[in-house]
Protein backbone atom coordinates (compact mmCIF):
# COMPACT_ATOMS: atom_id res chain seq x y z
CA UNK A 1 0.00 0.00 0.00
CA UNK A 2 1.21 3.31 -1.21
CA UNK A 3 1.57 5.96 2.02
CA UNK A 4 2.19 9.71 1.64
CA UNK A 5 2.14 12.06 4.58
CA UNK A 6 2.25 15.94 3.01
CA UNK A 7 1.61 19.42 4.78
CA UNK A 8 -0.83 21.67 2.61
CA UNK A 9 -0.46 25.21 3.22
CA UNK A 10 -2.58 28.28 2.47
CA UNK A 11 -2.51 31.86 2.38
CA UNK A 12 -6.05 32.31 1.37
CA UNK A 13 -8.18 33.34 4.90
CA UNK A 14 -10.41 30.87 6.35
CA UNK A 15 -13.77 32.62 7.59
CA UNK A 16 -14.94 30.94 10.54
CA UNK A 17 -18.25 30.41 12.03
CA UNK A 18 -17.70 32.67 14.79
CA UNK A 19 -16.57 35.63 12.91
CA UNK A 20 -12.95 35.45 13.34
CA UNK A 21 -10.60 34.84 11.02
CA UNK A 22 -7.35 32.58 10.21
CA UNK A 23 -5.39 34.27 7.67
CA UNK A 24 -3.54 31.09 6.80
CA UNK A 25 -3.52 27.74 8.18
CA UNK A 26 -1.80 24.35 7.29
CA UNK A 27 -2.98 21.00 6.98
CA UNK A 28 -1.25 17.83 7.29
CA UNK A 29 -2.85 14.60 5.63
CA UNK A 30 -2.11 11.30 4.41
CA UNK A 31 -2.90 9.92 1.25
CA UNK A 32 -3.34 5.84 0.40
CA UNK A 33 -3.35 4.59 -2.50
CA UNK A 34 -3.44 5.86 -6.28
CA UNK A 35 -5.36 8.41 -7.56
CA UNK A 36 -7.13 7.39 -10.85
CA UNK A 37 -7.03 9.45 -13.74
CA UNK A 38 -11.04 11.11 -14.02
CA UNK A 39 -10.10 11.39 -9.61
CA UNK A 40 -13.22 9.21 -9.11
CA UNK A 41 -12.04 7.13 -6.51
CA UNK A 42 -11.34 9.01 -4.01
CA UNK A 43 -12.94 8.16 -0.32
CA UNK A 44 -12.42 10.90 2.48
CA UNK A 45 -11.81 9.85 6.18
CA UNK A 46 -12.71 11.67 9.17
CA UNK A 47 -10.98 11.16 12.30
CA UNK A 48 -12.35 11.28 15.86
CA UNK A 49 -10.87 13.74 18.76
CA UNK A 50 -8.02 12.12 19.23
CA UNK A 51 -7.47 10.76 16.23
CA UNK A 52 -4.94 12.03 13.28
CA UNK A 53 -4.16 11.52 9.88
CA UNK A 54 -2.69 8.33 10.29
CA UNK A 55 -5.37 6.22 9.55
CA UNK A 56 -3.81 2.92 8.16
CA UNK A 57 -0.41 1.48 7.44
CA UNK A 58 2.49 1.47 9.29
CA UNK A 59 5.50 3.85 8.89
CA UNK A 60 9.00 1.98 9.39
CA UNK A 61 9.31 2.55 12.94
CA UNK A 62 5.92 2.31 13.88
CA UNK A 63 5.01 -0.20 16.65
CA UNK A 64 1.04 -0.04 15.91
CA UNK A 65 -0.66 0.73 12.70
CA UNK A 66 -2.89 3.55 11.69
CA UNK A 67 -6.17 4.12 13.80
CA UNK A 68 -8.19 2.16 11.22
CA UNK A 69 -5.94 -0.12 10.00
CA UNK A 70 -8.38 -3.02 10.22
CA UNK A 71 -10.94 -0.77 7.71
CA UNK A 72 -8.27 0.35 5.71
CA UNK A 73 -5.73 -1.28 2.99
CA UNK A 74 -5.16 -3.53 0.39
CA UNK A 75 -7.52 -5.90 0.07
CA UNK A 76 -9.78 -4.41 3.27
CA UNK A 77 -13.36 -3.56 3.36
CA UNK A 78 -11.80 0.01 1.96
CA UNK A 79 -9.69 -1.21 -0.66
CA UNK A 80 -6.52 0.90 -0.79
CA UNK A 81 -5.96 -1.21 -4.53
CA UNK A 82 -9.43 0.30 -5.57
CA UNK A 83 -9.72 4.01 -3.78
CA UNK A 84 -7.62 7.13 -3.29
CA UNK A 85 -7.80 7.53 -0.02
CA UNK A 86 -7.60 10.53 2.42
CA UNK A 87 -7.10 11.84 6.04
CA UNK A 88 -6.49 15.09 7.13
CA UNK A 89 -5.07 15.95 10.44
CA UNK A 90 -8.29 18.59 11.73
CA UNK A 91 -7.66 22.30 12.08
CA UNK A 92 -6.91 22.59 15.54
CA UNK A 93 -5.74 19.05 16.23
CA UNK A 94 -2.17 18.47 17.99
CA UNK A 95 -0.38 16.52 15.15
CA UNK A 96 0.48 19.20 12.77
CA UNK A 97 -2.37 21.28 11.48
CA UNK A 98 -2.97 24.91 12.87
CA UNK A 99 -3.81 24.73 16.42
CA UNK A 100 -3.36 26.45 19.51
CA UNK A 101 0.22 26.62 19.55
CA UNK A 102 0.78 27.36 15.94
CA UNK A 103 2.03 31.30 15.60
CA UNK A 104 -0.05 33.86 14.53
CA UNK A 105 1.09 35.72 11.88
CA UNK A 106 -0.53 38.75 13.07
CA UNK A 107 1.35 38.88 16.40
CA UNK A 108 4.57 36.42 15.24
CA UNK A 109 4.19 34.44 18.60
CA UNK A 110 2.00 31.40 19.79
CA UNK A 111 -1.88 31.64 19.29
CA UNK A 112 -2.74 30.12 22.71
CA UNK A 113 -5.83 30.97 24.52
CA UNK A 114 -6.09 33.39 21.69
CA UNK A 115 -6.83 30.49 18.93
CA UNK A 116 -10.33 31.23 17.71
CA UNK A 117 -12.81 28.28 18.87
CA UNK A 118 -13.72 26.33 15.48
CA UNK A 119 -16.97 24.27 14.42
CA UNK A 120 -17.17 21.14 12.55
CA UNK A 121 -18.24 23.13 9.86
CA UNK A 122 -14.76 25.26 10.25
CA UNK A 123 -12.77 22.10 10.20
CA UNK A 124 -14.89 20.42 6.77
CA UNK A 125 -14.32 24.07 5.04
CA UNK A 126 -10.88 23.54 5.70
CA UNK A 127 -10.46 20.36 4.39
CA UNK A 128 -12.96 20.97 0.79
CA UNK A 129 -9.89 23.83 0.56
CA UNK A 130 -7.35 21.10 0.88
CA UNK A 131 -9.56 18.54 -1.56
CA UNK A 132 -10.08 21.38 -4.28
CA UNK A 133 -6.00 22.09 -3.87
CA UNK A 134 -5.69 19.07 -5.32
CA UNK A 135 -8.73 19.07 -8.16
CA UNK A 136 -10.71 16.49 -6.30
CA UNK A 137 -13.90 18.08 -7.11
CA UNK A 138 -15.75 14.79 -5.96
CA UNK A 139 -15.58 11.76 -3.61
CA UNK A 140 -17.05 8.09 -3.94
CA UNK A 141 -17.47 8.80 -0.03
CA UNK A 142 -16.78 10.39 3.12
CA UNK A 143 -16.72 8.01 6.34
CA UNK A 144 -16.41 9.04 10.20
CA UNK A 145 -16.88 8.14 13.17
CA UNK A 146 -17.40 9.94 16.39
CA UNK A 147 -16.24 13.82 15.52
CA UNK A 148 -15.67 11.92 12.42
CA UNK A 149 -19.00 10.72 12.18
CA UNK A 150 -19.70 14.72 13.24
CA UNK A 151 -17.93 16.28 9.89
CA UNK A 152 -19.43 13.30 7.58
CA UNK A 153 -23.12 14.56 8.33
CA UNK A 154 -21.61 17.95 8.00
CA UNK A 155 -20.29 16.97 4.71
CA UNK A 156 -23.79 16.03 3.31
CA UNK A 157 -25.67 18.93 4.27
CA UNK A 158 -23.37 21.82 3.61
CA UNK A 159 -21.38 19.95 0.58
CA UNK A 160 -24.41 18.16 -1.03
CA UNK A 161 -22.85 17.79 -4.23
CA UNK A 162 -19.69 16.44 -3.34
CA UNK A 163 -19.89 12.23 -2.31
CA UNK A 164 -22.35 9.56 -3.84
CA UNK A 165 -22.11 8.26 -0.06
CA UNK A 166 -22.09 9.31 3.78
CA UNK A 167 -20.60 7.08 6.05
CA UNK A 168 -21.59 8.36 10.01
CA UNK A 169 -20.90 6.28 12.27
CA UNK A 170 -21.26 6.13 16.44
CA UNK A 171 -22.22 9.69 16.11
CA UNK A 172 -24.83 12.07 16.77
CA UNK A 173 -26.74 15.23 15.00
CA UNK A 174 -26.19 17.36 18.04
CA UNK A 175 -24.02 17.01 21.49
CA UNK A 176 -26.27 16.02 24.46
CA UNK A 177 -25.92 17.34 27.95
CA UNK A 178 -24.27 13.50 28.99
CA UNK A 179 -21.57 13.97 26.00
CA UNK A 180 -20.89 17.38 27.43
CA UNK A 181 -20.67 16.23 31.45
CA UNK A 182 -18.03 14.17 30.21
CA UNK A 183 -16.23 16.82 28.19
CA UNK A 184 -16.30 19.40 31.24
CA UNK A 185 -14.34 16.86 33.44
CA UNK A 186 -11.49 16.92 31.32
CA UNK A 187 -11.87 20.85 30.83
CA UNK A 188 -12.14 21.63 34.41
CA UNK A 189 -9.35 19.22 35.11
CA UNK A 190 -6.99 20.60 32.92
CA UNK A 191 -7.52 24.26 33.80
CA UNK A 192 -7.09 23.66 37.28
CA UNK A 193 -4.02 21.90 37.03
CA UNK A 194 -1.13 23.90 37.89
CA UNK A 195 1.21 22.62 35.33
CA UNK A 196 -1.52 23.84 33.03
CA UNK A 197 -0.02 27.74 34.45
CA UNK A 198 -3.35 29.34 32.29
CA UNK A 199 -2.27 27.78 28.84
CA UNK A 200 1.14 29.20 28.69
CA UNK A 201 3.18 25.99 29.87
CA UNK A 202 6.35 25.10 28.63
CA UNK A 203 5.98 22.28 25.88
CA UNK A 204 9.03 20.30 26.80
CA UNK A 205 7.44 20.42 30.47
CA UNK A 206 4.69 18.27 29.62
CA UNK A 207 6.39 16.42 27.08
CA UNK A 208 8.19 15.25 30.18
CA UNK A 209 6.47 15.08 32.89
CA UNK A 210 2.84 14.90 31.12
CA UNK A 211 0.23 16.91 32.56
CA UNK A 212 -1.96 15.39 35.44
CA UNK A 213 -5.67 17.52 34.78
CA UNK A 214 -5.57 15.81 30.90
CA UNK A 215 -4.67 12.40 32.09
CA UNK A 216 -7.74 12.96 34.37
CA UNK A 217 -10.28 14.05 31.46
CA UNK A 218 -8.27 11.37 29.84
CA UNK A 219 -9.62 8.56 32.44
CA UNK A 220 -13.62 9.99 31.89
CA UNK A 221 -13.64 9.72 28.22
CA UNK A 222 -12.33 6.17 28.26
CA UNK A 223 -14.51 5.53 30.48
CA UNK A 224 -17.58 6.64 28.32
CA UNK A 225 -15.81 5.23 25.09
CA UNK A 226 -15.70 1.73 26.57
CA UNK A 227 -19.24 0.04 28.23
CA UNK A 228 -19.60 -1.55 31.71
CA UNK A 229 -20.02 -4.98 29.92
CA UNK A 230 -16.87 -4.57 28.25
CA UNK A 231 -15.46 -3.62 31.87
CA UNK A 232 -16.55 -6.58 33.56
CA UNK A 233 -15.53 -8.88 30.87
CA UNK A 234 -11.72 -7.53 30.74
CA UNK A 235 -11.29 -6.87 34.40
CA UNK A 236 -14.15 -8.77 36.66
CA UNK A 237 -13.02 -7.77 39.91
CA UNK A 238 -9.28 -8.89 39.43
CA UNK A 239 -6.43 -6.53 41.94
CA UNK A 240 -3.13 -6.28 40.84
CA UNK A 241 -0.59 -8.51 41.97
CA UNK A 242 1.74 -6.37 42.79
CA UNK A 243 -0.48 -3.75 45.36
CA UNK A 244 -1.97 -4.90 48.95
CA UNK A 245 -5.48 -4.86 49.59
CA UNK A 246 -5.56 -3.15 52.47
CA UNK A 247 -3.21 -0.69 51.24
CA UNK A 248 -4.85 3.22 50.71
CA UNK A 249 -4.24 2.96 47.15
CA UNK A 250 -3.73 -0.43 46.14
CA UNK A 251 -5.41 -0.63 42.45
CA UNK A 252 -7.71 -2.94 40.73
CA UNK A 253 -6.73 -3.94 37.69
CA UNK A 254 -9.17 -1.45 36.39
CA UNK A 255 -7.69 1.20 37.86
CA UNK A 256 -4.38 -0.11 36.67
CA UNK A 257 -5.37 0.12 33.26
CA UNK A 258 -6.98 3.35 33.34
CA UNK A 259 -3.58 4.91 34.75
CA UNK A 260 -1.67 3.46 32.22
CA UNK A 261 -3.38 4.51 29.37
CA UNK A 262 -4.18 8.06 31.03
CA UNK A 263 -1.01 8.97 31.81
CA UNK A 264 0.70 8.66 28.51
CA UNK A 265 -2.02 10.17 26.82
CA UNK A 266 -0.25 14.27 27.68
CA UNK A 267 2.87 13.08 26.50
CA UNK A 268 1.44 12.70 22.94
CA UNK A 269 -1.45 14.96 23.09
CA UNK A 270 -1.18 18.80 23.78
CA UNK A 271 -3.87 19.96 26.34
CA UNK A 272 -4.73 23.38 24.56
CA UNK A 273 -5.52 21.35 21.51
CA UNK A 274 -7.92 19.11 23.59
CA UNK A 275 -9.80 21.92 25.39
CA UNK A 276 -10.26 23.48 21.80
CA UNK A 277 -11.65 20.28 20.50
CA UNK A 278 -13.75 19.42 23.19
CA UNK A 279 -15.32 23.03 22.84
CA UNK A 280 -15.84 22.34 18.79
CA UNK A 281 -17.75 18.91 19.71
CA UNK A 282 -19.41 20.23 22.62
CA UNK A 283 -21.32 22.92 19.97
CA UNK A 284 -21.95 20.66 17.39
CA UNK A 285 -25.44 20.97 15.99
CA UNK A 286 -26.63 20.31 12.39
CA UNK A 287 -29.28 22.18 12.82
CA UNK A 288 -27.79 25.23 13.59
CA UNK A 289 -29.53 28.52 12.94
CA UNK A 290 -32.35 26.67 11.83
CA UNK A 291 -35.49 26.09 13.68
CA UNK A 292 -36.44 22.27 12.79
CA UNK A 293 -33.59 19.95 12.49
CA UNK A 294 -35.58 18.67 9.46
CA UNK A 295 -34.49 21.71 7.15
CA UNK A 296 -30.56 20.64 7.94
CA UNK A 297 -31.41 17.26 7.00
CA UNK A 298 -33.50 18.47 3.78
CA UNK A 299 -30.88 19.26 1.77
CA UNK A 300 -28.66 16.03 1.89
CA UNK A 301 -28.32 14.35 -1.84
CA UNK A 302 -25.87 11.73 -1.04
CA UNK A 303 -26.51 8.46 -0.05
CA UNK A 304 -26.70 8.66 4.12
CA UNK A 305 -25.51 5.50 5.58
CA UNK A 306 -25.83 5.35 9.42
CA UNK A 307 -24.28 2.95 11.69
CA UNK A 308 -24.80 2.89 15.80
CA UNK A 309 -23.21 0.44 18.05
CA UNK A 310 -25.92 -1.18 20.95
CA UNK A 311 -23.28 -0.53 23.90
CA UNK A 312 -22.15 2.81 22.67
CA UNK A 313 -22.57 5.11 26.22
CA UNK A 314 -21.24 8.10 24.77
CA UNK A 315 -23.56 8.32 21.42
CA UNK A 316 -26.45 6.28 22.30
CA UNK A 317 -28.12 4.66 19.30
CA UNK A 318 -31.02 6.22 19.62
CA UNK A 319 -29.44 9.30 18.86
CA UNK A 320 -28.62 8.04 15.25
CA UNK A 321 -32.68 6.53 15.22
CA UNK A 322 -33.75 10.00 14.87
CA UNK A 323 -31.72 10.96 12.19
CA UNK A 324 -32.64 8.33 10.43
CA UNK A 325 -36.55 9.05 11.54
CA UNK A 326 -36.22 12.58 9.93
CA UNK A 327 -34.93 11.22 6.82
CA UNK A 328 -38.33 8.96 6.98
CA UNK A 329 -40.37 12.07 7.86
CA UNK A 330 -38.82 13.80 4.67
CA UNK A 331 -39.66 10.92 2.58
CA UNK A 332 -35.89 10.08 1.98
CA UNK A 333 -36.33 6.64 3.20
CA UNK A 334 -34.63 5.09 -0.18
CA UNK A 335 -31.73 7.64 0.08
CA UNK A 336 -30.85 6.30 3.97
CA UNK A 337 -29.47 3.09 5.76
CA UNK A 338 -29.70 2.68 9.18
CA UNK A 339 -27.95 -0.24 10.72
CA UNK A 340 -27.26 -1.43 14.76
CA UNK A 341 -24.47 -3.15 14.89
CA UNK A 342 -24.88 -5.84 18.61
CA UNK A 343 -21.63 -4.70 19.86
CA UNK A 344 -19.23 -5.27 22.99
CA UNK A 345 -16.75 -2.63 23.08
CA UNK A 346 -18.58 0.54 23.69
CA UNK A 347 -18.04 3.66 21.69
CA UNK A 348 -14.90 1.91 20.52
CA UNK A 349 -16.51 -0.24 19.01
CA UNK A 350 -16.55 1.47 15.04
CA UNK A 351 -12.54 1.22 15.85
CA UNK A 352 -12.35 -2.15 16.97
CA UNK A 353 -15.19 -4.92 15.70
CA UNK A 354 -14.80 -3.46 11.69
CA UNK A 355 -15.68 -7.41 11.05
CA UNK A 356 -19.19 -6.64 12.22
CA UNK A 357 -19.69 -4.03 9.45
CA UNK A 358 -17.06 -3.95 6.97
CA UNK A 359 -19.40 -6.03 4.52
CA UNK A 360 -22.01 -3.86 4.93
CA UNK A 361 -19.53 -1.20 3.64
CA UNK A 362 -18.11 -3.15 0.76
CA UNK A 363 -21.73 -4.01 -0.74
CA UNK A 364 -22.30 0.06 -0.42
CA UNK A 365 -19.37 0.91 -1.84
CA UNK A 366 -20.16 -1.98 -4.69
CA UNK A 367 -23.61 -1.00 -5.07
CA UNK A 368 -24.73 -4.75 -4.35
Amino acid sequence: MKIETKVAKFDEPLYLESGRILESFELVYETYGELNEDKSNVIVICHALAGSHHVAGRYADEAKPGWWDKLIGDGKAIDTRKYFVICSNNLGSTFGSTNALSIDPSTKKEYRLKFPILTISDIVKAQMRLYNSLGIKNAKAVVGGSMGGMQALCYSIEFPDFAEHIFAMATTAYTRPWAIAINKIAIESIRHDPAFKDGFYKKDDLAARGLPGLAIGRMAGLIAYLSPNLFNQKFGREYSRTDGLYELFGRFEVERYLEYNAYSFPKIFDPLSYLYICKTMNIFDAGRNKDKLEDSFDKVKSKLHLISFSDDMLFFPEEMEEIRDIMIKLGREEQMTYKMIESQSGHDSFLVEVEKFDDYVVDILENK
